[in-house]
């Protein structure tokens, strides 16, 4: 080997520690809690990815909520930038009240990013803490668009979420 290779071979060596440093190895990113599934509810949803809930009895949009114990509605008043959800039952029509932990959901909308505090707005004769309508505002609900997101919370202890996408509507102004 001659004085020139060695001298690359060094140089090559030193810039790719530069370059590289001394880093440790990347830290895992943080495992996210788990969301009941159908199993954890003896409700079977085969092939329950992909299919759609078709319109909710407000006129919103449905997710799946735990395997189909629950379903949750997303709705949107683009005038007011407030968005209301209904968690309903397994039939997905009829309001089912929970007691979600600290009596709010979170509203996590993927386009514009960003993400709504909902908080309880029982109906009428739902009492004790439980609601099945939570709503929230934000500037950004103020966009008229479809929106896609998740709506989780904690009910009794077990986390929930479900993910929604909003379709185009041809025959209302979307409001």
């Amino acid at each position: 080997m001659t004085t020139r290779t060695t001298v690359t071979i060094a140089a090559i060596i030193a810039t790719l520690t530069l370059v590289t440093g001394c880093s440790k190895a990347p830290t895992p990113p943080p495992v996210a809690p788990k969301v009941a599934t159908a199993s954890d509810h003896g409700h079977s949803h085969e092939g329950h990815s992909g299919h759609s809930h078709g319109e909710g009895p407000n006129g919103g949009t449905l997710a799946d909520w735990g395997g189909g114990k629950y379903h949750v509605e997303f709705t949107v008043d683009h005038d007011a930038k407030e968005a209301v959800v209904y968690v309903l039952g397994s039939d997905e029509k009829t309001p089912t009240a929970v007691e979600a932990s600290d009596g709010k959901l979170l509203l996590t909308i993927r386009e514009p990013a960003f993400q709504v505090e909902l908080t309880a707005r029982p109906l009428a004769g739902e009492a004790d803490g439980k609601a099945s309508r939570y709503g929230g505002t934000h500037e950004s609900l103020g966009i008229v668009r479809e929106f896609a997101g998740t709506i989780s919370g904690e009910i009794g202890g077990t986390p929930f979420a479900g993910d929604f996408e909003e379709q185009p509507h041809g025959d209302h102004d979307h409001k």
